[in-house]
């Protein structure tokens, strides 16, 4: 059973969250504030802890920051619900050693239920993919990168480069990344890539932006381009695909998992 810590200083909401998640499966310890958190967190072996970052006494950022000193179990995977959705706050949040940021208005609480199972399943397949890759790295059978299909990862967020990245290169893949899109069309045509996966909102050049430009040039015109989305609207997906993509997801919704198995697909088409 998986345990975790809720910490939300709203006793109604505090309620429904306890209930859902007990309804679920999960063992709740629901607090109030940041302080309690850490208490029981010294005392209960948990496995994940969900909070908010505007709080009494102790906000959210330091208790990310707290249960990162050293004092706790490492293995403890932070899961940031808030109202505060601004990217510095996502960034700050997961530069303090968060997991997971989830924007709490955009979800009821059944959705933000299935959300959490949803990442601590994608955290479990990390785990299981970084024992793979230690068992890879020490086998002396280990192939060339000269003999791997190339990967572009055009990306701002590090956290979806570290992601994806380290999740393509354990099935085999060779990746490079690019963390604004100039940069990003540079690589492309400075380097002979097998597909490009491009984030939509990037800094310096936008996804449409990269992809009319790659579809320009003779080099890289046929070379399969994977588009990741914060956007769900149905004109921007229906415009990129237009462009001549090969898939589209919404980011937030596509594990490392699932992209790596995409990309094998088209690439053995």
């Amino acid at each position: 059973m998986t345990k975790i810590i809720i910490v939300e200083d709203d006793p109604m909401i505090s309620e429904i969250y306890n209930k859902k998640f007990t309804d679920s499966g999960f063992e709740v310890f629901a607090v109030t504030n940041g302080e309690q958190a850490l208490n029981v967190a010294r005392t209960e072996k948990v496995d994940v802890v969900m909070t908010d970052l505007i709080m009494p006494k102790m906000d959210g950022f330091q208790v990310i920051e707290s249960l990162r000193n050293g004092e706790f179990d490492p293995n403890i995977r932070i899961i940031v619900t808030s109202n505060l959705s601004q990217k510095e706050d996502r960034d700050k949040a997961i530069a303090l050693g968060a997991n997971g940021f989830v924007a709490k208005s955009e979800h009821s609480p059944s959705e933000l239920v299935k959300e959490i199972q949803r990442l601590m399943g994608q955290f479990q397949e990390q785990q299981k993919n970084e024992s793979r890759a230690t068992a890879l790295a020490e086998s002396s059978n280990v192939q060339n990168d000269a003999d791997k299909k190339k990967i572009l990862i055009i990306e701002d967020e590090e956290i979806f480069i570290e992601m994806f990245g380290e999740k393509l290169r354990q099935d085999g893949f060779a990746v490079e990344s690019a963390t604004n899109g100039a940069w990003g069309v540079k690589e492309a045509l400075r380097d002979k890539f097998d597909l490009f996966v491009i984030d939509m909102i990037m800094p310096a050049m936008t996804g449409e932006e990269m992809i009319t430009k790659l579809k320009m040039e003779d080099q890289t015109k046929n070379i399969p381009i994977i588009v990741l989305s914060a956007s769900v609207e149905g004109d921007v997906i229906k415009r990129v695909k237009e462009m001549g993509i090969e898939s589209f997801f919404i980011k937030t919704q596509i594990t490392p998992n699932e992209l790596s198995k995409e990309v094998s697909r088209i690439l053995n088409k």
